[in-house]
């Protein structure tokens, strides 16, 4: 039989393996796990290595890129957005002024980036969404990880637990100010909005 080489793209622990059993060890029961065989290390290593936003791009209706912001000044947060539809970008930003809610800070954005994502998957009919994110909190909430404590969380996960069924959501973590492309222009629509 041919050897394989098998890619971790997002698991417990993303890396290349060389058998089926190592790489099911990092999937097995991971929300959302991306992975991939390959017949040769070459394109194993170029998968590993790409940003792969055209994968993610067709097996996705929709690709998000989300990051919140918080003026300490102002007491204002905001959120950042860039939706990829195929090869077209698209580019939202708000900012709030709500006391309660101004308390968790740039997390108050972060979340309202990913239920305007999801709100914008629902209103245009779209059935799959993938949401890049760099706050965990923005998948744990979700998938019950974390508890739902505040108000902001908790109206958080009553929203994704009312669409869940709607649409197909998974979660992607990203490295905050990594150097990704989308992330980084999320952040800086946040911070636009907020004038910061």
């Amino acid at each position: 039989m041919a050897k394989k080489f098998y890619v971790v793209k997002k698991g417990y622990n993303c890396g290349i393996y060389e058998s089926w059993d190592e790489c099911k060890k990092q999937v097995e029961g991971y929300s959302g796990a991306v992975y991939k065989s390959f017949k040769n290390i070459d394109d194993a290593k170029k998968f590993f290595q790409s940003d792969n936003n055209v994968k993610e791009n067709s097996e996705f209706d929709i690709v998000a890129y989300v990051d919140g912001s918080y003026n300490i000044e102002t007491k204002e947060f905001s959120y950042g957005m860039v939706i990829l539809l195929g090869k077209y970008e698209k580019l939202f930003s708000e900012k709030f002024d709500d006391k309660e809610l101004s308390e968790m800070r740039n997390v108050a954005g972060e979340i309202m980036g990913a239920m305007k994502a999801m709100e914008y998957c629902l209103e245009f009919g779209f059935k799959s969404i993938l949401i890049h994110f760099d706050y965990e909190g923005i998948e744990k909430w979700c998938n019950g990880d974390w508890k739902a404590n505040k108000v902001g969380t908790q109206n958080y996960k009553k929203f994704y637990d009312s669409i869940k069924d709607k649409i197909n959501i998974t979660f992607k973590k990203v490295k905050a100010h990594s150097g990704n492309k989308y992330n980084d222009l999320a952040d800086k629509l946040a911070k636009q909005a907020l004038n910061i």
